[in-house]
């Protein structure tokens, strides 16, 4: 399948449900072979999707993908991914971090082992598969890394602090995704030489995945998912010379690239 991806190798995270499988059909529509990853393999009536689902889907449309389930919060299952990954179908040129865990409550009795987690899943887990898979991308003199993050991770304004900032619970889930924005950027400037683009996307509005609705976050969608697929394809395939380094918000950098009215 010709595209801006052919020949290129796509590992996504959380590409079972929601904003990672849609990321994984884009790409996979644009020629990538595609690794799917996420704990759930097989449909399971408890949830929404699963690897296999997603893969069926992407080879019914024409694409390659692969599926390789994992718990990415387990250092151990990452490193046995990219193994089983760059064995199968080689390293990959495009990493997207997607895959996430979110719990919603006041800081002042935030559950440690809960912090915790949202910060290997966030923070830890996204940097760990970029380091595996910079050796191979330096010595090709090219790749791109996407970290999905959110309009959350903006510093609330105030104050006086908005009614929605004093009671929402979103105070962990800002931390991890503002230290997200801030690992992409360093990680872009540690890596302008290589070749290598480092970047962050967010959805400008709420979109109503399986897991907003969960959280009671966005039941119904408040913008296009196609907004943050094809953000995420420019990001995965613009030049890392000058398209690196970005936090993008969807809306605000289609209209920049011109491709939103």
């Amino acid at each position: 399948m010709p595209g801006r991806c052919a020949d290129k190798v796509a590992l996504v995270t959380g590409s079972s449900r929601g904003l990672g499988k849609a990321i994984a059909q884009r790409l996979a529509r644009e020629g990538a072979t595609v690794v799917l990853t996420a704990r759930t393999a097989e449909p399971d009536p408890k949830y929404d999707g699963s690897l296999m689902q997603t893969k069926a889907e992407i080879e019914s449309a024409g694409g390659t993908a692969i599926a390789i389930a994992a718990d990415l919060s387990s250092v151990d299952d990452r490193e046995r991914l990219f193994a089983e990954a760059s064995a199968q179908v080689g390293s990959p040129d495009i990493v997207v971090n997607n895959a996430a865990v979110t719990f919603l409550r006041p800081l002042e009795d935030f559950p440690d082992r809960r912090v915790r987690l949202m910060l290997e899943m966030h923070v830890v887990a996204p940097l760990h598969l970029t380091q595996l898979a910079i050796p191979a991308m330096r010595e090709r003199g090219r790749g791109w890394v996407l970290n999905l993050t959110s309009v959350g991770g903006d510093l609330p304004a105030g104050p006086p602090f908005s009614e929605f900032d004093r009671t929402a619970g979103f105070g962990i889930y800002g931390t991890v995704k503002a230290a997200m924005n801030r690992m992409t950027k360093s990680l872009a400037a540690e890596l302008y030489d290589d070749g290598i683009a480092v970047n962050a996307a967010a959805p400008t509005n709420p979109v109503a995945t399986p897991g907003a609705g969960t959280l009671d976050l966005a039941k119904t969608d408040t913008e296009d998912i196609e907004l943050i697929t094809r953000t995420a394809l420019e990001l995965c395939t613009g030049d890392p010379a000058t398209l690196t380094g970005r936090i993008a918000h969807t809306q605000t950098f289609l209209r920049e690239i011109g491709a939103l009215p």
